[in-house]
């Protein structure tokens, strides 16, 4: 195991590097790069240069980057352009709204996905896996902003029982229950988007197990359904679940674009998009970098769950080692 960790560890290490840098000279040769803000009507040429030669931005582009790669070691995502406020204090409140948000309709997806995806395991094209795949449907093609905008519309402006947007009333920053009535809306939007996908594989999954040869053996034996399913089955069937969960472990930090901007949510996803408006690259790479290390973080997560839910696979093992 540790060989394994160390060795994904150091990939990880490159990955990050790599995609630091190709991320940087992007958006440098980028039309409108990060010289374009200080391009306004009324600034003098004058004024500009010493603006840019202040931030540095005159000099060769390797040279921009290991002296950005430098403050990254240090913990310093830099300050914005506009108004020189430092990076880190514009990204972790975000991030940490991001995370309430994304992680209360994560583990409100899982617990009524795989539950009841098991269940319609059992009992295929009964009424409830019926129910199921009429949601799954509609989790797919429904747009999630389209659908958040629809919740707003019957819950908050014709019903009045729901806010419409905003993480807090005004005033009321720091009331639970006031953050809970506004993650309503957002939650149940994420749910039903998300609920699609797990309940299918949780369901696919569980009856290719069920169909293996091992199950029909603890049934002649005279195991119990419950057995079988739960002590036999379920831990095969999870190992495609784990997977799907490792990609999807980024997006609690990324968060979700259109879902935050719909209900002016202040997390990740709309502060990507309004910065990207305002040509605000330090906040863009800072993004960027913790999503990265979020995707390979939740990818090594993922390879050590493999071990945990099936004790075939040993990490490190010559012939062993998880796809």
């Amino acid at each position: 195991m540790i060989p394994f960790l160390v060795r994904r560890i150091l990939q990880s290490l490159l990955v990050l590097l790599l995609v630091s840098m190709v991320t940087f000279s992007l958006i440098h040769a980028a039309p409108g790069g990060p010289v374009q803000i200080f391009l306004r009507p009324g600034l003098s040429p004058e004024l500009v240069q010493a603006q840019i030669h202040n931030l540095g931005l005159d000099r060769p582009l390797p040279v921009q980057y290991l002296e950005w790669l430098g403050r990254l070691l240090r913990g310093d995502f830099g300050t914005t352009f506009k108004t020189g406020t430092p990076v880190g204090q514009i990204l972790w409140p975000t991030l940490k709204n991001t995370v309430i948000l994304m992680t209360t309709a994560w583990v409100l997806t899982l617990l009524i996905a795989i539950p009841w995806g098991i269940y319609n395991s059992t009992r295929p094209y009964g009424l409830w896996d019926t129910v199921a795949a009429v949601l799954g449907y509609a989790g797919f093609a429904l747009p999630a902003f389209w659908f958040g905008i629809i919740l707003q519309q019957i819950f908050a402006l014709r019903l009045g029982v729901l806010p419409l947007s905003d993480m807090h009333t005004i005033g009321r920053q720091g009331d639970l229950l006031d953050l809970i009535r506004h993650m309503v809306l957002p939650v149940t939007t994420l749910v039903v988007i998300n609920l699609a996908g797990y309940l299918k594989y949780a369901r696919a999954s569980m009856l290719e197990v069920l169909g293996q040869d091992y199950i029909r053996t603890a049934r002649a034996k005279g195991a119990s359904e419950r057995r079988v399913i739960f002590r036999h089955a379920l831990r095969n069937a999870l190992i495609p679940i784990v997977t799907v969960l490792g990609l999807d472990l980024p997006g609690i930090v990324a968060g979700a674009t259109l879902t935050e901007t719909v209900f002016n949510w202040p997390g990740m996803g709309r502060l990507f998009v309004q910065m990207a408006f305002a040509r605000e690259y330090p906040v863009l790479m800072a993004i960027t970098v913790v999503t990265t290390a979020v995707v390979v973080l939740g990818n090594l997560l993922a390879d050590v769950l493999y071990a945990v839910v099936d004790p075939r696979v040993r990490l490190g093992v010559r012939g062993t080692e998880p796809a």
